[in-house]
C-alpha cells in the first residue's frame, strides 16, 4: 500500500478550498493531522475564545471528515515532534500543509523541512505575504499602496473543491480525544453567550457568505452603525480557515457597489497585516515607533491606573459606547468594527495606557484575534505603528456614539441605559444614570492630558 501522506493542519480548518488537503488527497492515503502546540506561540497561545472556537470547529471538521471515511488526528506537544512521531508510527515520509506566517510557524516549517518532506502550499491570504513589492522589491510599509498594487493582482487564484475521495490509512494513529484538551470554559462557564452569537465550522461559514453576498452592497454606510451591525461576521470564519479569502473574493467580485469595494479592502488589509508582521515579527509586543513609553501610564506601579485598565475591561468606564463595546466583546467574543475603534482609542489616549495592554486583552476575549490584524490594528490606533492614525487624533466616544447612532446598540448592551431615550443615552447626566458609573475621566480633560504627555515625549526624544 502506498505510504500515507500527512495533512499537518493548524488555521486552515475545512474541506474546500484547501491546497494541502486537495494535494494530499491525489497523492495517496490521508492523515489530517492537529497538534495544539501552546508552547510555540508562547504568550499569543490561543486565548479563552479562541480556544472555544478552536473545540468547536475541530469538532465539526471531524463530523466533515466522517462522511469521507476519515478522520483528524489530534496531538499534544510540540508540533515538530509530534510530526515526526507520527511519521515513524506510520511510515509516511511527506507532510503537506498551508503556509503559515506568524513568527512561531515559520520556525517550526523550517524545523520540520529538515525532518521531512515537507510541501507548503498557498491557501490563507489573497496573496502569499511578500509577493506584492514595491518597484524597487521591496515589501510595502503603507497600506494604501500595498492595496492598489495586490489590486492589480486581483482576482486570486481559483478555489479548489473538496477532494472527490479521502483514502484512508491501512490503521489509524492513535488520538488524543478533544474533550481532554479543556478547550471549553468550565469554572464558570462564560461562553453562553458567545454559543448563541455564534454558528461555528465550515458549513456556518458559507451560510454566512451567501447571507452576506446580500448584505455587502450596504456595507460602505451600515460598517459604521452598531445598531445596525453591518458587519460580515466572516472574520472569526477566516481566522481559523473555516473559509478562505478566495473564496469570499470570488462570491463576491463582480457587484458594483460601493459595498463591495469597500469590504474588498477589508480582505486586503489582512493580507497587509501578514505582511506587516512578516517584516517585523515583534509587532505584537513591541512598537515600531520609539518615544511612546513615558506617555504611559503604568498599571503594575499606578494603583489608578490598574483601577482605569480593570474599569476598560469591564465596561465600567462611564462612557456608554465604550462600555457597550467591551460587554459585547464578554458576552459574544466580538466587537463591531467601528466601536473597537473608539474602545481601543479611549484605552490608549483617555486612560493613557499602553497599546499593549489592549492588544493583549483583545488576544483572549476575541473569537477572531489573529495575530497580524490584532497588532496591526492597535498600533494603528496609538499612532506607534509603521502606518498608523497621529496619536493627537484622539476619538471623541461622545459624539461618535451620536454620529454613528449607537443608541440601540447601547441598549443591548448596557442595560442600565435600556430605557432611556436616544438624546441622553450617549452622555447621561450624573443625576439619572440610575447605577450606570460616572466617566472615570471627563473627555476634555484627558484630551488635554494626553495632548500634553505626547509633548513632554517629544520634548525629550
Amino acid at each position: 500500500m502506498t505510504a500515507p501522506v500527512i495533512v499537518w493542519l493548524r488555521r486552515d480548518l475545512r474541506l474546500a478550498d484547501q491546497p494541502a488537503l486537495y494535494a494530499a488527497a491525489n497523492a495517496g492515503p490521508v492523515i489530517p493531522v492537529y497538534v495544539l502546540d501552546d508552547d510555540a506561540a508562547g504568550d499569543h497561545a490561543y486565548g479563552g475564545a479562541s480556544r472555544w472556537w478552536l473545540h468547536h470547529s475541530l469538532q465539526n471538521l471531524s463530523r466533515s471528515l466522517t462522511k469521507f471515511g476519515s478522520r483528524v488526528v489530534l496531538r499534544r506537544g510540540d508540533a515538530v515532534s509530534e510530526l515526526c512521531k507520527l511519521a515513524e508510527e506510520t511510515g509516511a515520509v511527506t507532510v503537506h500543509a498551508i503556509r503559515h506566517y506568524e513568527p512561531w510557524w515559520r520556525k517550526a516549517q523550517g524545523k520540520l523541512a529538515k525532518e521531512l518532506d515537507l510541501q507548503l502550499h498557498d491557501g490563507n491570504y489573497l496573496m502569499p505575504p511578500g509577493a506584492v513589492t514595491t518597484g524597487s522589491g521591496d515589501p510595502y510599509k503603507i497600506f494604501t499602496p500595498f492595496s492598489r498594487s495586490l489590486l492589480e493582482f486581483m482576482p486570486p487564484r481559483e478555489c479548489r473543491p473538496k477532494p472527490e475521495t479521502i483514502q484512508s490509512p491501512k490503521s489509524w494513529p492513535e488520538s488524543d480525544r478533544l474533550d481532554d484538551w479543556h478547550l471549553l470554559p468550565t469554572k464558570p462557564d462564560w461562553s453562553g453567550g458567545i454559543a448563541e452569537f455564534w454558528e461555528v465550522g465550515e458549513e456556518a461559514a458559507q451560510m454566512r457568505l451567501e447571507e452576506w453576498s446580500r448584505g455587502v452592497k450596504d456595507y460602505e454606510a451600515a460598517r459604521n452603525l452598531p445598531s445596525q451591525d453591518g458587519s460580515s461576521r466572516l472574520s472569526p470564519h477566516l481566522h481559523l480557515g473555516e473559509i478562505s479569502p478566495a473564496q469570499v473574493w470570488h462570491r463576491l467580485d463582480g457587484q458594483q457597489n460601493k459595498g463591495w469595494q469597500t469590504f474588498a479592502r477589508e480582505l486586503i488589509w489582512r493580507d497587509y497585516a501578514q505582511n506587516v508582521i512578516c517584516q517585523f515579527p515583534s509587532y505584537a509586543r513591541a512598537s515600531y515607533r520609539a518615544g511612546f513609553e513615558t506617555v504611559w501610564r503604568d498599571p503594575t506601579n499606578d494603583p489608578q491606573a490598574a483601577a482605569d485598565l480593570v474599569a476598560w475591561q469591564r465596561g465600567k468606564t462611564g462612557y456608554p459606547i465604550v462600555d457597550a463595546g467591551m460587554r459585547q466583546l464578554w458576552k459574544t467574543g466580538w466587537m463591531h468594527n467601528r466601536v473597537r475603534m473608539i474602545a481601543a482609542s479611549f484605552l490608549i489616549k483617555h486612560l493613557l495606557i499602553d497599546w499593549r495592554y489592549g492588544e493583549r486583552w483583545f488576544w483572549d476575549c476575541l473569537v477572531d484575534a489573529d495575530f497580524a490584524n490584532n497588532a496591526v490594528n492597535w498600533q494603528w490606533v496609538a499612532g506607534t505603528g509603521v502606518d498608523s492614525n497621529m496619536f493627537v487624533r484622539i476619538m471623541a466616544p461622545l459624539s461618535q456614539s451620536e454620529k454613528f447612532d449607537a443608541a440601540g446598540y447601547i441598549r443591548t448592551y448596557v442595560p442600565e441605559l435600556a430605557d432611556f431615550p436616544a438624546s441622553p443615552i450617549h452622555d447621561p447626566p450624573d443625576e439619572i444614570r440610575r447605577g450606570y458609573p460616572s466617566k472615570i475621566i471627563g473627555h476634555r480633560e484627558a484630551r488635554e492630558r494626553a495632548l500634553a504627555a505626547y509633548q513632554v515625549a517629544k520634548d525629550n526624544a
